[in-house]
């Protein structure tokens, strides 16, 4: 009984940990509509899994560009809800903040410098929380650094 015990939770977490998560277009849930995927940390192509299809992945903190671990290959790095241009920390490196369900422009964190609304998986046009303002809906759970490179992925490969 304890062997099958510790099989079935080793399963669980194998099929766990090599779980797709999808990014569809708007708010659509059809496989036509995907714009991307995240599997173990690597941002692909729409449903591909292939490493020739790697937009970006995700090391720690860092984001760096396709199968990348160099690090003139950082693409932003994340540290306390603030994301950053390559290595950079610099105060005026900052790309975006992240804060409370928001995503704002550089270091800001005032309402008119939001980007984007994340509820239920899906990310808004600004301030909007409308079904028509829906920029893209993501499946599953994923870490601000995994949604620093989705984000990337939809704005800058699709």
């Amino acid at each position: 009984m304890k062997y099958l015990i510790l099989l079935a939770t080793t399963i669980l977490i194998t099929f766990t940990m090599q779980a797709q998560t999808k990014v569809y277009k708007g708010r659509s849930t059809y496989s036509t509509d995907v714009i991307c995927n995240l599997n173990n940390g690597k941002v692909y192509k729409r449903t591909s899994g292939y490493s020739s299809d790697v937009i970006c992945n995700v090391n720690g903190t860092k984001i760096y560009k396709g199968n990348s671990s160099y690090s003139s290959d950082v693409l932003y790095n994340v540290s306390e809800g603030k994301v950053y241009k390559g290595t950079s920390t610099y105060s005026t490196d900052v790309v975006m903040t992240i804060k409370d369900v928001k995503v704002y422009k550089g270091r800001s964190t005032y309402s008119s410098d939001v980007l984007a609304t994340i509820k239920d998986g899906k990310v808004y046009k600004g301030n909007s929380t409308y079904s028509t303002d829906i920029q893209f809906s993501i499946d599953g759970y994923v870490t601000i650094e995994e949604f620093v490179a989705i984000w990337h992925a939809v704005l800058y490969s699709y």
